[in-house]
């Protein structure tokens, strides 16, 4: 078995991080994991942002 396939990665919210003019201070953020040899680039997933107050995009930063 090979060790460190799988890696924890952060998403963040894009409205929050693109939007100046947002109801309240703050970004979103989650952590998940991801297999590094299935899913090679950046992932993006829909989550509930509490900032927004709705499901957004969640992308993944470094």
């Amino acid at each position: 078995m090979a060790k460190g396939v799988r890696i924890v990665i952060t998403l963040e919210c894009t409205e929050c991080r693109s939007n100046p003019n947002k109801r309240s201070p703050g970004v979103s953020r989650y952590t998940t994991q991801k297999n590094r040899r299935n899913t090679t680039g950046r992932m993006e997933l829909k989550k509930f942002c509490p900032h927004c107050n709705a499901h957004t995009v969640h992308k993944e930063i470094k």
